[in-house]
């Protein structure tokens, strides 16, 4: 397919020099692979106009029909118009004088069958375009090819993005003609940890995957290793290496980063959904405690929840971070003293809460007022704990930016353990990563230490008679 590929190029794309790479040679190596079934999942994440639909939504199935003119091939894009728009790409490609010359005694075009969004051949053979979510005649295919399932403008909608994902599960993974030959092949830019790439890979069935991930600067220890039953592996070896320098060179690629921003470059350029080393609150800005005990001059405590209504797999956590306030040289800081976040009913909630209190003995328990905070903030006070009702004026990432200033400074403390790890994680991909609710009890938890003072009381700041609290200093 590697030769076809560049053969055609002059009919695909008139007047448009090609620039070959080793890039295309490998997409086009495992999409061979797929039409002769040798792979039969297939995913590549690759950055846009790195010509991933010229490859796999036009010269694929132009290229298929040569030998095997038989094949059906289903395609889906998350606009109908880009599904058409390649549809009639490959349809021309097959009508040129240039594959009529050299295949044209494979097969003909029926004429009854012969529009934009489906096309026949008289060997049974068909290329049908719909869009993610669109309406399905009951027609299947020997090859499924998904391209660019998401809209880049709404992948943060959880709707959205929720709504491809279902489509996936309950309509596509069905319509394979024969579910043991058959095959399917994504191929997009990565947009969201929960993007259909995610999806799949977080699955226990993601390992069937054949997975080429091309980000377009090359990072020694991506997070996302190539895996190829064909044995590519990617050639670059210079951390920053370009992926396609005689399209996408330095100077160009700096400019499209830094207008797309950190997160929709990391995503859409480098086929990670959330920042090297995170973007709003970096992993690096995270200060380990050396020391195998925790600091021993710890004078204050603050406990933060955020919570949830619902146990439902789709319902998001109930979240709570503890936070120890000590001195360290001449300077105000926090360490995390522990995490925890699951999806629980309401009387497991409030028995952890009041396990938690009972084990920690905070000075402050901190609580946003939504969903079952209401009911938390209520019944522990009536048990004598003392909450305070939090009450946020911005949106989840907003207040993220506005408690940076703590963790950048180098105030923000960690216990080297696994699970202290694993919130710098979570934290580090926020906003892209499912769980944001532990995120916000941190968020909350330096906003309220950022104002400047220890909350010793047990009043809602909301009641009439709240008195402003002792005022400390955390800026040295």
């Amino acid at each position: 397919m590697r030769e076809f590929t560049k053969a055609a190029w002059p009919t695909i794309e008139p007047g448009v020099d090609f620039k070959n790479n080793w890039h295309i040679d490998a997409i086009s190596d495992h999409l061979q692979a797929v039409a002769e079934g040798d792979i039969k999942r297939l995913i590549i994440n690759v950055p846009p106009r790195h010509m991933k639909s010229i490859s796999v939504a036009v010269a694929l199935p132009a290229w298929t029909w040569a030998t095997q003119p038989s094949k059906k091939f289903l395609y889906a894009s998350y606009a109908a118009s880009l599904s058409i728009r390649d549809s009639t790409k490959c349809r021309r490609l097959i009508d040129s004088p240039w594959y009529k010359a050299h295949f044209g005694d494979k097969f003909k075009l029926t004429d009854d069958q012969n529009q934009k969004q489906r096309f026949e051949n008289d060997q049974t053979g068909f290329r049908i375009a719909t869009s993610v979510g669109g309406a399905l005649t009951g027609d299947g295919g020997d090859i499924i090819c998904i391209d660019d399932p998401h809209n880049s403008v709404e992948a943060d909608s959880s709707k959205v993005r929720e709504g491809v994902l279902e489509w996936w599960d309950q309509a596509m993974q069905t319509r394979l003609n024969d579910p043991k030959t058959g095959a399917f092949v994504i191929i997009m830019q990565r947009l969201h940890e929960q993007d259909l790439t995610g999806h799949i890979l977080a699955n226990e069935l993601g390992n069937e995957w054949d997975h080429l991930c091309l980000p377009a600067r090359y990072e020694i220890g991506h997070p996302t290793p190539n895996r190829s039953t064909l044995g590519f592996t990617d050639p670059r070896t210079e951390e920053g290496e370009l992926l396609w320098p005689d399209r996408m060179d330095e100077k160009t690629l700096t400019t499209l980063e830094r207008s797309l921003g950190s997160y929709a470059a990391a995503g859409q350029l480098q086929q990670r959904p959330s920042p090297k080393g995170g973007g709003i609150l970096k992993s690096s800005w995270w200060v380990p405690w050396e020391k195998e005990n925790l600091p021993d001059n710890i004078e204050y405590v603050i406990q933060s929840w955020d919570t949830a209504f619902e146990t439902k797999e789709s319902s998001s956590f109930s979240a709570r971070t503890t936070w120890g306030v000590f001195k360290y040289q001449g300077y105000d800081c926090a360490i995390v003293l522990e995490a925890w976040y699951d999806k629980v009913n309401y009387p497991q909630l409030r028995k952890l809460a009041q396990e938690a209190y009972d084990d920690w003995e905070p000075d402050a328990v901190l609580i946003e007022k939504k969903a079952s905070g209401s009911s938390l903030l209520h019944d522990l006070r009536q048990a004598g704990v003392p909450v305070l009702a939090y009450s946020p004026d911005r949106d989840k990432e907003a207040r993220a930016h506005a408690a940076s200033a703590l963790l950048e400074d180098g105030r923000i403390f960690y216990p080297k353990r696994k699970w202290a790890e694993d919130l710098i994680s979570i934290c580090a991909a926020f906003p892209a990563h499912p769980n944001d609710d532990i995120v916000d009890t941190c968020t909350q938890a330096w906003l309220r230490l950022r104002k400047g003072w220890f909350l010793g009381h047990t009043e809602d700041p909301d009641e009439d008679d709240y008195q402003e609290p002792q005022r400390i200093t955390l800026y040295g």
